[in-house]
């Protein structure tokens, strides 16, 4: 008896043997930049067979003509052919017994063409006849990086940290953004996956798929257009909120949602409809690509915090200021520290210092143990839930990460920390990222964002999502 495709899934994201069918060392065609993409650097670690045919070696790999001449089982067919041999190319795949397919080909139901959505839907007669699920048409393709899995058309794909966030996309265009704004702010990924035009795999199928994945952490979900919204609102629900799900939904606009149509073949839909359905079924709406990966990086690094009192500690005054109006926009408290600990701060810094929450530690550059003690008060203190740190680089205060970091690694976040350590290139990045790295803090390029964040990770926890 045949599994539905979603229970295949394990074959794409985890395959031993992978077929490229359309393999090429043109340039000029994808089938080469998919050949790039597994090779690189060290490459994936299992069987790469190129389908060409032609025949001969591509890229130092003998291939073959047809899938069905591979010997042995195939896991993962990288299908990268004109969308008119794409039929055929489905049934010799369906002969094989392949486990899945990434079909990276355009030309179907995303085309201004009744032909296209008949080939598509061709394509998935022959797909769930054979048990097989299928990832695209129209799609750059998939990352595993825990495996070293770069199944896509873009070899860049392969610098990506890897970590606990795993991306699913309707685009693919912002599939690239997200991961390269993951790269330029080391957030750590598990997974890239381009859905294309979904053919029978759905955000609602590979969502349990991601809930059960042991190398995920946070899930983002970029939407454009659903079919069945339902159905994905149901399958979050049904996840019990094991995981965090952030999902950015657009195509509002009236042209945003013809955009989507003719991007994706599926109608966007009202935002404010969207919204209040993934709140009812757990999911978090984020209003911007620049908070999905945030707090999605947040909430893979740091604990919750126990309640919305929060420290805001600061080496100027402003920066403190800017944070202490966000977290108050976004439901965060500003802490009133235990008597114990006011005093304690009392004796380290001078009179001329704002010594209350907000504190500005500014007066005390050069004092490391003044600073320390500072940080351990107020993180110690038993009427604080979180901690927000926040410094601006000037030449008096070259050492303060320093100073700092010894009981930051100690500590490891008994309660979360934020930060907004800013400096020139090369100076504080490498402790800032060691630190992160040790699970010691997460770092944000602005006091709003850092405020931000901290609230995200407070609403998550007390389940108020604005």
């Amino acid at each position: 008896m045949k599994k539905e495709p979603q229970q295949n899934l394990h074959l794409i994201f985890n395959p031993k043997t992978v077929a490229v069918i359309g393999a090429s060392e043109n340039p000029a065609k994808l089938g080469s930049h998919v050949m790039k993409s597994l090779l690189q650097d060290d490459g994936f670690r299992g069987r790469i067979v190129p389908v060409n045919p032609n025949g001969g070696e591509i890229m130092g790999i003998s291939s073959v003509s047809s899938v069905t001449e591979i010997k042995g089982s195939v896991d993962l067919a990288i299908v990268v052919v004109p969308a008119g041999a794409v039929p055929g190319v489905f049934q010799e795949c369906g002969k094989k017994g392949v486990g899945g397919i990434v079909l990276i080909t355009a030309g179907f139901k995303e085309i201004d063409d009744p032909a296209g959505a008949e080939l598509q839907s061709r394509l998935a007669e022959i797909a769930m006849a054979e048990g097989m699920p299928v990832i695209g048409p129209n799609t750059f393709g998939i990352v595993n990086r825990t495996i070293d899995l770069n199944a896509s058309f873009t070899p860049e794909f392969s610098h990506v940290e890897r970590g606990g966030v795993s991306i699913v996309s309707q685009s693919g265009g912002i599939s690239h953004l997200l991961a390269f704004m993951a790269m330029k702010e080391h957030v750590g990924i598990s997974k890239i996956i381009g859905l294309g035009n979904r053919l029978n795999i759905d955000f609602a199928e590979i969502l349990p798929y991601l809930v059960e994945d042991p190398d995920t952490q946070v899930i983002i979900l970029y939407l454009e257009g659903l079919d069945d919204p339902r159905k994905l609102m149901d399958a979050a629900r049904n996840t019990g909120g094991k995981k965090p799900i952030l999902a950015m939904k657009a195509g509002s606009a009236e042209s945003g949602n013809r955009a989507s149509l003719s991007h994706t073949g599926s109608v966007a839909g009202r935002q404010e409809v969207y919204k209040a359905a993934m709140i009812q079924s757990g999911i978090l709406p984020m209003e911007s690509t620049e908070a999905l990966v945030d707090i999605a990086r947040a909430l893979s690094l740091c604990p919750l915090p126990a309640g919305p009192r929060m420290a805001v500690l600061t080496g100027q005054a402003g920066p403190g200021m800017v944070a202490c109006d966000t977290c108050e926009r976004y439901g965060l408290q500003i802490a009133s520290f235990q008597e114990s600990t006011q005093a304690a701060i009392n004796n380290l810094l001078p009179p001329l210092a704002i010594r209350t929450n907000p504190v500005d530690m500014g007066p005390a550059w050069y004092d490391s143990a003044a600073i320390k003690g500072i940080m351990r008060a107020a993180a110690e203190d038993e009427n604080t839930d979180g901690i927000l740190l926040l410094m601006m680089f000037a030449s008096a205060n070259r050492g303060a990460v320093s100073y700092l970091s010894d009981f930051l690694l100690d500590w490891r976040q008994k309660k979360p920390v934020v930060t907004c350590l800013v400096s020139p290139a090369g100076i504080w990045d490498d402790e800032v990222l060691r630190l992160e790295r040790a699970g010691a803090l997460v770092n944000l390029p602005t006091p709003e964002r850092a405020a931000k964040v901290m609230a995200s990770l407070w609403q998550y926890k007390h389940k108020t999502w604005r």
